[in-house]
């Protein structure tokens, strides 16, 4: 059920690891794997060589997938990090933030 409560395009609050603090928006979730990618957070540094599509070579950076534990949706009133619970609205199952009880967008 993890994988549901967070989505493509959500913002995101890291909880622990040396991005603790950032925030970003999720730019892809694997649910299989539990993993997600948030912009500007745990970024990875790759040395490449040169190549014919690279000539110039150098340091790629780009970020890496990190457990869906280690970050929180923050909280659209405030963006704090907040849990998030499924009610029923309308006919519809809306996710809803647990810390002010707003409804997320997505």
């Amino acid at each position: 059920m993890a994988s549901a409560k967070i989505k493509k395009g959500d913002t995101v609050v890291v909880l622990s690891g040396k991005d603790k603090g950032k925030s970003g928006e999720v730019t892809k979730v694997m649910p299989k794997d539990g993993k997600l990618i948030v912009a500007g957070a745990n970024v990875a540094v790759r040395h490449r060589k040169p190549t014919q599509a690279n000539p110039q070579g150098g340091l790629e950076r780009r970020e890496a997938p990190m457990h869906i534990s280690k970050v929180a949706l923050a909280d659209p009133k405030d963006g704090k990090p907040t849990r998030v619970r499924f009610e029923e609205k309308d006919g519809k199952m809306v996710r809803v933030a647990v810390k002010s009880g707003e409804k997320v967008d997505g």
